[in-house]
């Protein structure tokens, strides 16, 4: 966990995530990558310059049907708030629209009930667990398949809900994370195309790239992120 909250406030202090008085919700979906990110964010307040408050919010695609005190619980030992909003989700994208491809709806869905659910309770950001692999995924996903130089950014304002989403892992990889959460209570994923997805594909091809060429990766990342090339992230620096 050092080597993250190493990472996860160098990430914070380069792009300005977080700002004194802020009050974040932490989008707890249950997996591995949300739990770290809570367990580090709830860390990084003790000695942050600045103090924000923290939440946690899951939201239930199930209607009440998916047991949560595991997470529950979790956020009690970390002194966070938790709240689960219930939806429809899971029926609406698997059983009444029977989506081929479900994960673009599922995700504006749980995005937007996210949102909402943030800006109701008196958040003003959304700290999501999207990380480094996450990043150089959406890179090629964006390249392949829409012919884009694109990925998300570190820090996004969303006008429609005056809301900001943060994602303080972005300079953190897969494995570091894998490695940190071994203890933590980990809900079981119930969505049936899990690990059938066209990101799947880009983390089975970015895999296989690591085997040929070691060290691509950040070759990549650094291509994308660094201030000294052209890059993708220049207007997120802190100085501009």
């Amino acid at each position: 966990m050092r080597k993250i909250l190493s990472q996860l406030r160098s990430a914070i202090e380069k792009y300005n995530l977080i700002e004194d008085g802020d009050k974040i919700a932490v989008g707890l979906s249950g997996g591995k990558d949300s739990l770290v990110l809570l367990s580090a964010l709830s860390n990084y307040r003790i000695f942050s310059p600045v103090k924000f408050d923290l939440i946690a919010i899951t939201v239930d695609q199930t209607n009440g049907e998916t047991d949560f005190s595991c997470l529950s619980n979790f956020c009690e030992k970390l002194n966070v708030e938790f709240y689960v909003e219930k939806t429809e989700i899971f029926n609406i994208v698997f059983n009444e629209r029977k989506e081929k491809n479900p994960c673009s709806l599922c995700a504006k869905l749980r995005r937007g009930i996210l949102n909402s659910t943030a800006k109701k309770l008196g958040c003003n950001k959304v700290a999501l667990a999207h990380h480094k692999d996450d990043l150089l995924e959406t890179f090629f996903l964006s390249l392949f398949y829409e012919g884009r130089l694109s990925t998300f950014s570190p820090k996004t304002y969303l006008s429609n809900v005056d809301i900001t989403a943060i994602r303080p892992l972005v300079f953190t990889d897969e494995k570091t994370i894998i490695s940190a959460s071994k203890d933590l209570p980990i809900v079981k994923n119930i969505c049936p195309a899990n690990h059938k997805t066209k990101r799947e594909d880009m983390k089975n091809f970015l895999a296989d790239l690591e085997k040929k060429m070691p060290n691509v990766k950040n070759q990549i990342f650094n291509a994308i992120t660094s201030p000294e090339r052209y890059n993708l992230f220049d207007k997120f620096l802190k100085n501009n």
